[in-house]
């Protein structure tokens, strides 16, 4: 008996009761992302201004004092309702012509997360995920149970044809065309053989064509993320997306799938990712990551090494923006470029390459 309430205290006292602090203070930080491909340079002013307004509403939070949480989530929704990006309002289309949206936010002190998925009346899937983590005693919901827990929780449900765009639509017609051709790639969850085919668009394989077929045209958008650390040492982490152009409807990626495209621990980093989400999906990219950081790798190296990792492994292209509970983070991309930006008290920057 007495062996069995000592294994009984030692699993009460792993258990995260409290906020667990990296440390009492810290100088705040923000790291955003706007997706990582072949952003032509008619977009680039497009995405680092969201970048940048993402920025300035998520630091204006952790320079008040306010929360990690709260600066992601307020980053996050500004860059869901910018049709730049491939979240919220604008973003595109599954082979039946409608949005579905996920979202995944996470609270690296007190280790909760909220998570939605395949929701399509929702303008801001993450603040339904907020809901999720602050008002559920579950992590993660999907399409009209979603949708119905957050109307219950005091958010509107629209009409999905508010989310769509003409130009999403015009995208889903070429994207079918090429399809009906031949052109698009057939294994939705890449290629695993050596001789790995290079894609223009690596946003997903429904989308793929090579450098050969490139239409300006068919330039598309990405994923959105967000990591912070806030003056009381806690980290928070939020992924946004619409998914992949002509995806079958249900599908979900990575991007609100805990340690996939999104994670926080105190104990280790905040990750959110982007790019081909069935790749991420299988290697669990996002904790491989923070794990690489717990273990004492500078998140700057941690982070080039994920992407590496991620690509000789299964051919994978994509970003990613990691942050340590004591400041120092690291930023990596293997498609053409990414959208980024970093806010901290002495200023912000953006950028589209690291």
């Amino acid at each position: 008996m007495a062996a069995i309430a000592s294994r009984r205290h030692l699993a009460a006292s792993m258990l995260y009761h409290n906020q667990v602090n990296a440390s009492s203070s810290h100088t705040p930080t923000l790291l955003v992302h706007g997706g990582a491909w072949a952003i032509p340079s008619s977009d680039s002013a497009a995405h680092e201004t969201g970048v940048r307004n993402a920025l300035e509403a998520g630091f204006a939070i952790l320079s008040r004092g306010g929360s990690a949480l709260d600066a992601v989530q307020a980053s996050v929704t500004i860059l869901e309702d910018d049709p730049t990006f491939d979240a919220g309002r604008g973003s595109f289309l599954t082979s039946d012509g409608r949005v579905q949206l996920d979202a995944l936010l996470m609270d690296g002190g007190r280790m909760k997360a909220g998570g939605v998925a395949c929701v399509e009346r929702l303008r801001n899937p993450i603040q339904a995920a907020r809901l999720v983590l602050e008002e559920s005693p579950h992590v993660y919901f999907v399409g009209a149970g979603a949708e119905q827990f957050a109307l219950a929780h005091g958010m509107s449900l629209i009409e999905n044809s508010e989310l769509v765009l003409d130009r999403e639509r015009q995208r889903l017609l070429e994207a079918q065309a090429r399809h009906a051709s031949g052109l698009a790639d057939e294994t939705f969850s890449g290629n695993e053989v050596a001789n790995v085919t290079r894609f223009h668009d690596d946003k997903g394989p429904e989308t793929a064509f090579t450098l050969d077929n490139h239409n300006s045209a068919l330039d598309s958008h990405d994923t959105v993320g967000a990591v912070a650390l806030d003056s009381s040492g806690n980290l928070a982490a939020a992924t946004s997306t619409g998914g992949t152009l002509n995806k079958t409807p249900g599908r979900v990626g990575d991007s609100s799938l805990i340690g996939c495209g999104c994670y926080a621990d105190n104990l280790s980093a905040a990750v959110s990712l982007t790019g081909w989400g069935e790749p991420i999906m299988k290697l669990v990219l996002g904790k491989w990551a923070t794990d690489r950081v717990a273990a004492g790798t500078h998140p700057e190296l941690a982070a080039r090494e994920a992407i590496e990792y991620l690509y000789n492994r299964l051919g994978g292209h994509g970003g990613i923006i990691l942050l340590g509970p004591d400041g120092r983070f690291g930023l990596a991309h293997n498609t053409p470029a990414m959208a980024w930006g970093i806010a901290t008290p002495s200023g912000l920057h953006t950028g589209l390459n690291i």
